[in-house]
C-alpha cells in the first residue's frame, strides 16, 4: 500500500447497537474498493474484522478491529468498535484514532440503545457524524421512521443526502439528493439513472433542507438565500462539507451491507463530504503551551488507542499518528511514562493479518511489536520536542467475580494470563483480595468477564470457575470488658507460665487498634509485653465473631503475672490471644459491612424503578440532580446487595443506565443478617480444617 499525504486519508469508526450490521458494512466497504477478494460473511465466521475465534462463535464484535482501503487515490481507515455495551472499552480506545463516526443503524430496529450511546461517543470526542441506515432489504425496513426518529432525538441538523429506492424486497439501490442521481443495484452492479418520479418530491425536500442547513454556515451563501438567488451544485456540495465538518450537518445515507448497495456511495460521500487529519486543526497536549498540527513537517507525536496480544509476534501496539513521521528501526519517546521506546518494524494492520511498513506519517493508523513500557493512552514522541496528549478515559468495572483454578497448581499461570489479558483491555481490572483472599476479575459485565476466562484457556491453556466474590465483612465491639488470659502448662520439664489481664474498647478515632501497656512494678516484664501485642494482633487478623478482621478495638495490658523459668515469649502470646478471644466475646461483638457509594446517571422514565430497587437493596437515597435528559441519583448501599447490580441496572432500565460505584465506609450488620453470615462463615471454616 502506498504512503498517502495527511489530506488524503479518512480514519472512520463504525458505531452503533449489537447487531446493527457495523461488521458486514466494514467488510462490504472493504469489499466494493477491492481491498479484499473475498465477501465474507459475519454468520460464516469469515469477516476480514470478526477474526478472533470469541468473535467467530458468537458472531458479535468483541475487539476493535482496523483495516485500511484504498479508493479514488485515498487511504481510508476503517475502525469496526463493537457494539455490545460490555466492551465499551473498545469503543473509548478506537474513537480517540478517528476523525469521522459512522452511526450504524439498522432499517428495521430503528433508533436503539446503541444508537443513542454512539452519538453521545462522538459528540465528547466532537466528531463529525454520518448515519448510515442499514439493512433496507430486510422486511419491514422503515427508511422514513428511521428518519423521523433520528431527527427526534437528535434535532434538524439530521438530514439524508441519500434515500433508497424501495424496501425489503422491492428494495433497488439509492438515490442521491445532492447529485439528483440514482443508483439502482442489477445483476450485482451498480448502474445511474434518473431519480424515479415517485421520489422526484422527496428528493426536493431534503434537498430544500440541506440547502438551508448549508446556508446558514457561509454568510454569502445566506445572503444568496434570502434573496431567493440560486445556489449552485458546486456551492451546494462545497457548503455540505463545511457544514458536515463543523458539526452543523449530520448526514444520513442509506443501503444494505449484505447486498453490497449504496456502499460505494457512502465511499464517495466519505471523501467528498469529510474531514481529513489535515482539517482536524492543532492537536493540543496537556503539557502547558505544547500543541501540534496534523503535518508530515512537525515534529513526531503519536497517541496509543490499543494493545493486542497477538499469538505470533506478542504485545502490539496500536496508535494515531498525529504529527511527522515515524520510522521502522529507530527510537521514540514516551513522554506520558518518561521512557524511551524502541521502534521495530512498524506495520499497517488488516484484520488478522500484518502488513510491513518502513514509515508512518501524520493521520495514519498503524502498529509496532514488543514496546517495553508501552501502554493504550500513552503518548509517544520525539525527545527533543515533547507533548503529552491526554490519556484516554476508560470508564471503571462494573461486575466483579471471584477467579478460582480448576486444577491445582495453576495459581501461576492463571496470574500471568489474566495479567496479560489485563494489558490488552484497560477495562478488565484484577486483584487479590487482601481480606477475603480470593483473586478478584472484575469487568463491565458478565459476557466481558466471561470472553476474558475463555481467552485464558485458549491463549494460556488454563481453566478455572467463578464464583460470586465473598464480603469483606469486619468485626469490631461495642462494649468494654476486663478480662484474664492465663496460659500454664507443666508436662515435665521445663513448663510453660503465661498470664495477663487485658482491657477492651471500642476505638471512634479513625484507627483500626491501639494497644497500650499499663504495667507497673514489672508485673509483666518488658521484654514480654511486645509479645502480647503480636498475640492480640494475630488474633485480630483471622477474627473471633466468624474469622473476619478485627478493626476499630483498644486493647490496654494492665496487670498480669509471671514464672522466672516457666514463662516465655510464647507462653505470654498465646495468653493474649486467650484473654482478647474471650473478652471479644463478651464486649457486644458486631459485624460490619462495606458500604458503597453509588451513582447511578438514568433516563427520568426510569427513575422511579432505580429508586425502588436501591431501597429494596437496602440502600439509603441521597438526593438526585440532573444531567442534561437524564438524572443522576446518589444511594449508599451495602455491597452484598449490589453484588449484581451491572446486570440488574441493565435489565431494569434496557441498558439505557450507567453507574460509578465506589467504597465509602463500613456499617454494622443488622442482627438478623448477621446471624446468617456468621453462621455460614463457621460451616466454610469448618469445613476448610478438614
Amino acid at each position: 500500500m502506498k504512503k498517502y499525504k495527511v489530506d488524503k486519508i479518512r480514519n472512520l469508526i463504525l458505531l452503533g447497537h449489537g447487531g446493527c450490521g457495523k461488521t458486514m458494512f466494514a467488510e462490504a466497504m472493504l469489499y466494493s474498493a477491492k481491498a479484499i477478494d473475498r465477501f465474507g460473511k459475519v454468520d460464516d465466521g469469515n469477516t476480514t474484522m470478526d477474526h478472533d475465534p470469541e468473535e467467530i462463535k458468537r458472531k458479535i464484535s468483541i475487539a476493535t478491529a482496523l483495516a485500511p482501503l484504498e479508493y479514488r487515490d485515498h487511504k481510508i481507515n476503517l475502525l469496526d468498535a463493537p457494539g455490545f455495551f460490555d466492551f465499551v472499552g473498545e469503543v473509548k480506545g478506537a474513537i480517540r484514532a478517528a476523525d469521522i463516526a459512522c452511526i450504524v443503524t439498522c432499517a428495521v430496529s430503528g433508533l436503539e440503545v446503541g444508537t443513542d450511546k454512539s452519538w453521545s461517543y462522538a459528540v465528547e470526542q466532537n466528531l463529525p457524524k454520518v448515519v448510515f441506515v442499514n439493512k433496507m432489504d430486510r422486511e419491514n425496513a422503515n427508511f422514513d421512521k428511521v428518519i423521523t426518529d433520528l431527527r427526534a432525538k437528535f434535532g434538524n441538523s439530521v438530514i439524508p443526502i441519500q434515500i433508497p429506492i424501495g424496501a425489503a424486497e422491492k428494495f433497488q439501490g439509492i438515490v442521491d439528493v445532492l447529485k439528483n442521481k440514482a443508483y439502482f443495484i442489477e445483476n450485482n452492479k451498480v448502474v445511474e439513472k434518473d431519480v424515479p418520479a415517485d421520489l422526484q418530491a422527496k428528493v426536493e425536500e431534503y434537498r430544500l433542507m440541506l440547502t438551508e442547513t448549508v446556508a446558514e454556515t457561509d454568510d454569502a451563501l445566506l445572503n444568496k438565500y434570502l434573496e431567493g438567488e440560486v445556489i449552485s451544485d458546486a456551492e451546494l456540495l462545497s457548503g455540505t462539507r463545511t457544514a458536515v465538518i463543523t458539526g452543523k450537518l449530520t448526514p444520513v445515507l442509506a443501503g444494505s451491507a449484505l447486498k453490497l448497495a449504496g456502499v460505494t456511495s457512502f465511499l464517495d460521500a466519505l471523501i467528498d463530504y469529510f474531514p481529513s487529519p489535515a482539517d482536524r486543526g492543532e492537536i493540543i497536549g496537556t503539557n502547558e503551551g505544547e500543541k501540534r498540527l496534523p503535518s508530515e513537517s512537525e515534529p513526531f507525536s503519536a497517541l496509543i488507542f490499543k494493545t493486542m496480544a497477538d499469538p505470533f509476534v506478542g504485545k502490539l501496539t496500536l496508535f494515531r499518528v498525529f504529527s511527522g513521521t515515524i520510522k521502522s528501526d529507530s527510537q521514540v519517546y514516551n513522554s506520558t511514562r518518561g521512557v524511551n521506546e524502541r521502534i521495530g518494524q512498524l506495520f499497517i494492520i488488516k484484520g488478522k493479518v500484518q502488513e510491513p511498513v518502513s514509515e508512518l506519517s501524520a493521520g495514519d493508523l498503524g502498529a509496532v511489536a514488543k514496546l517495553t513500557d508501552a501502554f493504550t493512552g500513552d503518548t509517544l514522541c520525539d525527545k527533543e520536542k515533547q507533548i503529552v496528549y491526554p490519556g484516554i478515559d476508560f470508564p471503571h468495572a462494573k461486575l466483579s467475580l471471584a477467579v478460582e483454578p480448576k486444577a491445582k497448581g495453576d495459581e501461576e499461570k492463571i496470574g500471568t494470563g489474566l495479567a496479560r489479558l489485563m494489558e490488552e483491555d484497560p477495562t478488565f481490572k484484577v486483584e487479590k483480595n487482601t481480606i477475603t483472599h480470593e483473586l478478584v476479575a472484575s469487568g463491565m459485565g458478565d459476557l466481558h468477564i466471561e470472553v476474558i476466562i475463555s481467552k485464558l484457556h485458549k491463549k494460556f491453556g488454563v481453566d478455572v470457575v467463578l464464583k460470586e466474590p465473598k464480603i469483606s465483612y469486619k468485626e469490631t465491639i461495642k462494649g468494654t470488658v476486663k478480662i484474664e488470659g492465663k496460659h500454664k502448662k507443666q508436662s515435665g520439664g521445663r513448663g510453660q507460665y503465661g498470664h495477663v489481664w487485658l482491657e477492651l474498647n471500642p476505638l471512634h478515632n479513625g484507627n483500626n487498634f491501639e494497644f497500650e501497656d499499663k504495667i507497673f512494678g514489672g508485673a509483666v516484664p518488658k521484654n514480654y509485653i511486645p509479645a502480647v501485642e503480636k498475640g492480640v494482633r494475630e488474633t485480630m487478623e483471622k477474627g473471633v465473631l466468624a474469622g473476619y478482621p478485627v478493626v476499630n478495638v483498644k486493647v490496654t495490658l494492665f496487670d498480669g503475672s509471671y514464672h522466672s523459668v516457666d514463662s516465655s515469649e510464647m507462653a505470654f502470646k498465646i495468653a493474649a490471644s486467650m484473654a482478647f478471644k474471650k473478652g471479644f466475646m463478651m464486649a457486644k461483638p458486631i459485624l460490619l459491612e462495606p458500604i458503597m457509594h453509588v451513582e447511578v446517571k438514568v433516563p427520568e422514565e426510569f427513575m422511579g424503578d432505580v429508586i425502588g430497587d436501591l431501597n429494596k437493596k437496602r440502600g439509603k437515597i441521597l438526593g438526585m440532580e440532573p444531567d442534561g435528559n437524564n438524572q443522576i441519583v446518589k444511594a449508599l448501599a451495602p455491597q452484598s446487595e449490589l453484588a449484581k447490580y451491572a446486570i440488574d441496572l441493565r435489565s431494569m432500565t434496557q441498558g439505557r443506565a450507567d453507574f460509578e460505584m465506589y467504597f465509602d465506609h463500613y456499617e454494622e450488620v443488622p442482627g438478623h443478617l448477621a446471624d446468617a453470615i456468621i453462621a455460614e462463615a463457621k460451616k466454610h471454616m469448618v469445613e476448610d480444617e478438614e
